[in-house]
């Protein structure tokens, strides 16, 4: 018997709302048949490029039409977690990309409804797919790796406000609440061990952006394992994020898909999965949760503790700084 296809619409064709649209393009089963962005004439052309029916401007015209199941949502972070809400509301799955919200309230409000509602509700940590942390966690699963410490660089060069593909942002990223909610998260995923100690510095504050352009955070997990992160929009070199894996029997070196030994040899991850692609394993998850009708990976309630874990981080932060 024929699985019926799944209807998804996705809001924000930004820079990461065409990785997810790459990514579906690989899935069996799937269909994109509506597409929500802020500029009509580009959303139309993306639309017509991607064969998808239905163009708008308003989220609320995708989740009026009755065909779709599930939204995909890749908007800005301001609007993750209100957004996510009312897909819920109106009855669909939803996969909101990372941060799920940006203030713990709102967090905790969305995991909440996602409850009552019963609807599949997923948040974008890819890291937890990317098929270089999979083998890592593969190898911890199965009792022959455990982590001492973890060493990450997150660095990216945006003095100025822009997105992934160098081009103008209509709002401001976040180093805490968006960048380290990946390696927060990632970091208690691994070592199967809740974080009980979390400590933060930042840098000052950019005058006009108004955020801070550099950040380091030190964790403990309740295992005993550290992680170090250091977070920076200023670096002018390499970009990107770099995880060092330091443990009992190796070391691993992961950037994104990709993994290495600690002495830079380069590790086979390509039969890990049924991709190289993160963003599609993690699109993967999503649909596969709706069609078996379970928690995915990564669900909005799994990663809440992580949500915790910043807004305790915030609050050293402000009380540093005096800004909330």
């Amino acid at each position: 018997m024929t699985e019926r296809t799944l209807k998804v619409a996705l809001a924000g064709a930004g820079a990461f709302g065409i990785k997810h649209l790459d990514g579906i393009a690989r899935i069996d089963g799937v269909e994109v048949v509506s597409l929500v962005s802020r500029d009509i004439e580009k959303t139309r052309e993306t639309a017509r490029k991607y064969g998808i029916g239905h163009a708008a401007t308003e989220l609320d015209e995708a989740l009026a039409l009755p065909e779709v199941d599930a939204v995909i949502l890749c908007t800005p972070t301001q609007m993750h977690a209100s957004q996510a809400m009312a897909c819920l509301r109106a009855g669909k799955h939803v996969q909101v990309e990372i941060p799920m919200a940006d203030r713990l309230a709102d967090a905790e409000a969305l995991v909440a409804l996602a409850r009552e509602t019963g609807k599949v509700a997923m948040c974008g940590h890819t890291r937890r797919f990317n098929p270089s942390h999979q083998y890592v966690h593969q190898r911890i699963e199965r009792g022959e790796f455990h982590i001492q410490q973890m060493d990450v660089q997150t660095y990216f060069f945006r003095r100025t406000n822009m997105n992934a593909l160098g081009q103008p942002r209509s709002w401001t990223d976040h180093l805490l609440w968006h960048h380290a909610a990946h390696t927060v998260d990632l970091f208690a995923y691994q070592c199967g061990s809740p974080i009980v100690r979390a400590n933060a510095l930042q840098g000052p504050i950019h005058p006009e952006l108004g955020i801070a352009m550099d950040m380091s955070i030190q964790l403990l997990a309740a295992n005993g394992a550290l992680c170090t992160l250091s977070l920076s929009f200023n670096n002018d070199g390499p970009l990107g994020t770099f995880f060092r894996y330091i443990g009992d029997t190796a070391t691993y070196i992961a950037r994104y898909d990709d993994l290495y030994t600690g002495r830079e040899e380069p590790i086979d991850v390509s039969q890990v999965d049924v991709s190289m692609n993160g963003i599609e394993l993690q699109d993967r998850e999503f649909f596969a949760a709706i069609r078996e009708g379970r928690e995915p990976n990564a669900s909005v309630a799994q990663v809440l503790p992580c949500y915790r874990v910043l807004h305790d981080l915030e609050q050293q932060l402000s009380g540093q700084t005096g800004r909330a």
